[in-house]
């Protein structure tokens, strides 16, 4: 095996392998329940498949347009007006991304530079600071607190300052599965008016918000549309996490700028799987009924869980489930995680992992999206804890 025969000097030194990536791994080791990862272990609708194939069986096998297949962005436009009463420009303010993640990254390339400032809310997704350091940016953490992980907006308006460009926020929250309201959206638009800071907006689970709850987006905020970023993700909502295809939506200045950078590091996202979802899309009613579809598996999984020694937080939107378990432990929270995915045969995620220092409030998070045979083998098993 070659090795390198000089020292490197990493641009990211502090990043390792991510947390998903290991406690997937260690499921597959110990053939424990993967609740950690967050993926669907079930199939999208056959007939997804079935559009696909038939692009491709059509001759749509090549490069699609840079921004995306015009059928698909078109779809977009509807859907997002539909929701959220606004009408972003087909040609100049919508991009196909080759998911979620990319367009993160892309968005933060194509807008912050060395020695500006990003705002972020931990405990964070862990792709955003990497993409932050990467562009020479600063990370400003803002912390949300258990059990309710509420945005502290005195203290975001203390952290601003001039060298600040971005504020990347995430709702619903993913691990925290807390969801942001509108008052939220105001007063993250008061502290940014008469200012150049961008908004990268994170919205990957739009679709999936409980109790009666109407996600609060940027998108249906005019004065955040104005300056923000934001993005969704086709592989949250129709259980495709695999193909890596999701969206972007800005007003035209900032969307020029992204555009510049998203011809060079993806171009373009696969045409056939773009045509299909397309097609998918033409029926609302199937991201219209993901919030009960996941709230029915969240209570399926809450009420299977209520006789446990867990402490499960409130799920507000996601697929995710946080919980303390103070009383079957004193393990910090990896180490908890690794002793039941060995000797339980569930894989959960530790919080601490989305915290810098490594902050350990003695919380996990459990992915519900499983089918009910899974959710309920998982259960049987923690709640002999």
């Amino acid at each position: 095996m070659p090795s390198f025969p000089a020292p490197i000097e990493s641009r990211l030194p502090n990043v390792g392998t991510t947390i998903f990536t290991v406690m997937s791994r260690l499921a597959q080791e110990c053939g424990a329940i993967n609740l950690s990862q967050g993926f669907p272990d079930f199939n999208a609708e056959d007939l997804l498949f079935e559009r696909v194939a038939h692009w491709m069986r059509a001759g749509h096998n090549q490069y699609a347009p840079m921004a995306g297949c015009l059928p698909l962005r078109a779809a977009i436009a509807a859907k997002v007006e539909a929701l959220y009463g606004t009408c972003y420009d087909v040609e100049h303010e919508i991009t196909v991304t080759a998911g979620a993640t990319q367009a993160l990254f892309t968005a933060v390339t194509a807008c912050v530079r060395p020695g500006d400032e990003v705002i972020v809310f931990e405990p964070v997704y862990d792709s955003y600071v990497p993409a932050i350091e990467l562009a020479g940016g600063k990370v400003v953490r803002m912390r949300l607190a258990a059990p309710d992980y509420r945005p502290d907006w005195d203290a975001v308006a203390a952290a601003i300052g001039p060298r600040t460009r971005m504020t990347m926020i995430n709702t619903p929250h993913n691990p925290t599965a807390t969801v942001w309201t509108r008052d939220d959206l105001d007063r993250l638009a008061a502290l940014t008016r008469g200012t150049n800071i961008v908004v990268v907006a994170d919205e990957v689970y739009e679709h999936i918000v409980f109790d009666g709850a109407t996600h609060a987006s940027c998108a249906a905020h005019p004065e955040l549309a104005a300056r923000s970023f934001v993005v969704s993700s086709f592989g949250k909502t129709y259980h495709i996490t695999g193909w890596k295809v999701g969206y972007i939506l800005a007003p035209r200045e900032l969307m020029a700028e992204f555009r510049k950078v998203h011809q060079f590091n993806v171009f373009t996202v696969n045409t056939p799987v773009q045509l299909a979802l397309a097609d998918y899309m033409a029926d609302a009613s199937r991201h219209l009924g993901l919030a009960a579809f996941y709230q029915a598996k969240r209570d399926f999984f809450r009420d299977a869980l209520a006789g446990s020694r867990f402490e499960l937080l409130p799920s507000r939107g996601t697929y995710f489930q946080l919980a303390r378990y103070g009383a079957i432990s004193d393990l910090g929270d990896a180490a908890f995680c690794e002793h039941l995915t060995r000797d339980v045969g569930v894989a959960a995620i530790p919080v601490s992992a989305f915290f810098a220092d490594g902050r350990d409030e003695r919380v996990i998070r459990f992915c519900f999206a499983k089918n009910e045979a899974t959710l309920a083998a998982a259960c049987e098993r923690l709640s002999k804890l």
